[in-house]
């Protein structure tokens, strides 16, 4: 069967002002005009998503947002509603960082309903699973990523998976140059692959993309993106710097 198409998305996380954001973005175009064979997409912070999406119309580059709720409206300050990002023109959501889990509390069940919430209006979920360096150490990697797998897509249909991504980011490894090895990374994708296939059938379980993200940088992601099961990547660090960010992008 053939490998899905590569996803590259680029979380900007809490940087960059609205002119830095636009400023990125336009550098970004000029570096990867006429890339084809990839989606691309980038996650700058809520302030800036409606001047993103203004700048990124008509590119190859698809708009994300960094977080989603799950109601419609209501007394949820801080929040922000699923139909909110689709009016900006937001085609997907980050959802259960392990930021977000490992500093504002995210569990299991939210990360489910932030997601289904996120599909159910048309947005794609990017859904985050990885282990702490804990529990890689305490050899539960696959049981970690298989529970917040399971939980996270509960109840979810074959028809939810178009709109889904799993991006494994084992925590041990983002932000901290640490990189798992292509055969730590591939072995954790193809146990989420199975859990697709299990959940969704084998078609559409072999459809899903799931990304690697974790301290990829230019210098790692062909080996990375050459894996079976790696459909691409989410990018924190690296995708701040449009060269570095478009060089990932080549790789594929």
């Amino acid at each position: 069967m053939t490998k899905p198409t590569p996803f590259i998305a680029g979380n900007w996380k809490m940087n960059e002002t609205i002119a830095e954001a636009i400023a990125l973005v336009e550098a970004l175009k000029a570096e990867i005009q006429g890339v084809s064979g990839v989606d691309i997409a980038v996650a700058p912070t809520f302030t800036a998503l409606d001047r993103v999406a203004g700048a990124v119309k008509g590119s190859n580059i698809q708009l994300a947002a960094q977080n989603v709720h799950w109601e419609k409206s209501g007394a949820f300050t801080g929040e922000i509603a699923p139909a909110m990002l689709s009016e900006i023109g937001c085609a997907w959501a980050i959802i259960g960082h392990s930021e977000r889990r490992q500093f504002f509390g995210e569990t299991d069940e939210g990360v489910n309903k932030r997601a289904r919430a996120a599909i159910a209006n048309g947005i794609g979920a990017i859904v985050c699973v990885g282990e702490t360096l804990d529990e890689r150490e305490a050899g539960k990697t696959l049981e970690v990523v298989g529970r917040q797998v399971t939980e996270g897509l509960k109840g979810m249909s074959a028809e939810d998976s178009r709109l889904l991504v799993i991006a494994y980011e084992p925590v041990w490894a983002i932000g901290t140059g640490k990189v798992a090895t292509t055969a730590q990374a591939q072995e954790v994708h193809a146990h989420i692959r199975q859990l697709l296939k299990a959940q969704f059938g084998d078609e559409a379980g072999a459809a899903v993309r799931i990304q690697y993200g974790g301290s990829v940088k230019p210098s790692n992601a062909a080996e990375l993106l050459a894996q079976p099961d790696i459909n691409g990547a989410l990018v924190g660090g690296a995708s701040l710097k449009a060269a570095d960010f478009a060089a990932i992008i080549k790789a594929v």
